[in-house]
C-alpha cells in the first residue's frame, strides 16, 4: 500500500478558564504547547504537525517548537462551546482547499496532556495504517464495581455489574483516556465524527499517560510527577 499521510492536529486556543492562558504554562522548561509538538516531531511517520490556534503568541511558541500554524482559527470555532470536530475538520478543509493537501489519517494530541509515549502514537498509526478499523481510541481498563450517583436525589446506586458478583466474572469496561485520539480524515470530514464508534480499536495508556491539565491542582501535580520521574 502507498505511504499514508498522517497529520497531527493540536488544538490549542488562547482563551481557558481554568488556568488562564493555558497553553503556554511552563513544565519542565518549556511552554504545555511544546510537549505534543515534540512528541510528534519523534515520529517519523507523522507527515506534518499543525497546531490550530486563535491567539498569534501561541502561533509564534508553536512554530519555535517545530509545529506549522497555516491559518488561524477563525473565532466562530474558538468558543468555549465549540467541540473539537469542527476544528479538525476546518483544519483539513483548509489545507485541502489551499494547498490541495489530502491527509489520510488524523491523530489528535492535546497540549493538557504531556507526558503521552511515542510508542502509543506509533501502535495507533499502525492499526490506522493497517485499515483495522477506521478509528483508535486511547483507552485505560476500568477494574471492579462502578457506582452512579442520582443527581436529583443525591444517592448513590450500583451501576455495573447490577448484581454483584466474583470479580473474575465482571466483564472488562474501558475509559477513554480523553488524550489521544485517530481517525481515517473521511471519518471527520464526511461522517461529522472525531471517532467512527462503528469501526474502532483501542490502545491501552498508562496511569501516568492519562493526566489531564485542567486546573492548577493538575499543573502542580505534573510538576511534581516531572521531577520524580526521567520524562
Amino acid at each position: 500500500m502507498p505511504d499514508q499521510q498522517s497529520i497531527a492536529i493540536i488544538p490549542a486556543r488562547g482563551g481557558s478558564k481554568g488556568i488562564p492562558r493555558k497553553n503556554l504554562e511552563m513544565l519542565g522548561g518549556k511552554p504545555l504547547i511544546a510537549w505534543p509538538i515534540e512528541l510528534a516531531r519523534t515520529v517519523a511517520r507523522i507527515s506534518r504537525i499543525i497546531v490550530s490556534t486563535d491567539d498569534t503568541e501561541i502561533a509564534q511558541v508553536a512554530q519555535k517548537y517545530g509545529a506549522e500554524v497555516p491559518f488561524i482559527r477563525p473565532a466562530q470555532l474558538s468558543e468555549d462551546s465549540v467541540a473539537t470536530q469542527p476544528v479538525l475538520q476546518h483544519a483539513l478543509e483548509y489545507l485541502l482547499q489551499n494547498e490541495q493537501y489530502v491527509a489520510d489519517n488524523v491523530i489528535l494530541l492535546y497540549a493538557t496532556t504531556p507526558f503521552l509515549k511515542k510508542e502509543r502514537i506509533e501502535s495507533g498509526i499502525t492499526l490506522l495504517e493497517s485499515n483495522a478499523c477506521k478509528s483508535v481510541v486511547g483507552v485505560r481498563e476500568v477494574h471492579g464495581l462502578v457506582w452512579k450517583k442520582n443527581e436529583k436525589s443525591g444517592a448513590y446506586a450500583q451501576f455495573y455489574p447490577q448484581k454483584r458478583l466474583n470479580r473474575q466474572l465482571f466483564s472488562k469496561l474501558y475509559e477513554e483516556a480523553g488524550n489521544i485520539y485517530f481517525s481515517k480524515a473521511t471519518v471527520i470530514l464526511n461522517q461529522d465524527q472525531i471517532v467512527d464508534e462503528t469501526s474502532t480499536q483501542f490502545i491501552h495508556v498508562s496511569e501516568d499517560e492519562m493526566l489531564d491539565i485542567d486546573s492548577p491542582e493538575d499543573l502542580e501535580h505534573a510538576r511534581q510527577m516531572l521531577k520524580g520521574t526521567s520524562l
